[in-house]
């Protein structure tokens, strides 16, 4: 029989938006100056004067917070996106790119490379919290344009549109050192996304 004391359960308390806001920027700032290795739920709770308690509280540990501050960070959700035709919809997640942030976010990216590959809980986190909530969102944008006729249903670059995109943001700052802004994308989108779609 266990003597260890059990401590009742925590109620979660809600967090205002603009406290929320605050801790995923500052979440943001640790992880670029140490990266995902260097940064502690310690670190975050001394830098936004919370309690460790309350972190853990609204995010089940250091995987999720990073995940969760990411996705907030985004300019617009995919599913918040209709402008009545596939090329509006897809130019319009474009522009709503900021580029000074978007030149921040490739760096920070970069330094999550390492850490996504070596860290499973960092992985899954991001796939359940960031990648899959977009890829949702773009799948449902598609759908649209193949209810409305713009796209074919049997097109088969349907099921690549997710991979030609985070392809672009990827690529890039690969290939040319440079980060992917706004008219970058949108050049991309009219010269191989929109024409794989035959639109």
């Amino acid at each position: 029989m266990s003597t260890e004391p059990t401590e009742p359960a925590a109620r979660r308390t809600r967090l205002t938006p603009e406290r929320e806001a605050e801790l995923y920027e500052a979440v943001l700032q640790i992880l670029r100056e140490v990266g995902y290795d260097g940064l502690t739920m310690d670190g975050v709770a001394a830098r936004t004067h919370a309690s460790k308690a309350t972190l853990y509280r609204q995010w089940k540990g250091k995987p999720e917070l990073v995940a969760s501050a990411l996705r907030h960070q985004k300019p617009v959700k995919l599913a918040d996106i209709d402008t009545g035709s596939l090329r509006g919809d897809l130019r319009k997640m474009a522009c709503e790119v900021d580029d000074d942030r978007m030149a921040q976010d490739t760096a920070l990216m970069r330094g999550l490379g390492h850490a996504i590959h070596t860290n499973p809980d960092l992985h899954q986190a991001l796939r359940e919290l960031l990648i899959l909530p977009e890829h949702e969102g773009l799948r449902a944008m598609l759908q649209r344009a193949v209810d409305r006729g713009e796209v074919a249903a049997d097109n088969p670059a349907l099921d690549f549109v997710t991979h030609m995109m985070l392809g672009a943001f990827i690529a890039r700052s690969l290939i040319e050192d440079k980060f992917a802004d706004a008219a970058y994308l949108s050049r991309y989108i009219d010269a191989v996304v929109l024409p794989a779609l035959r639109v």
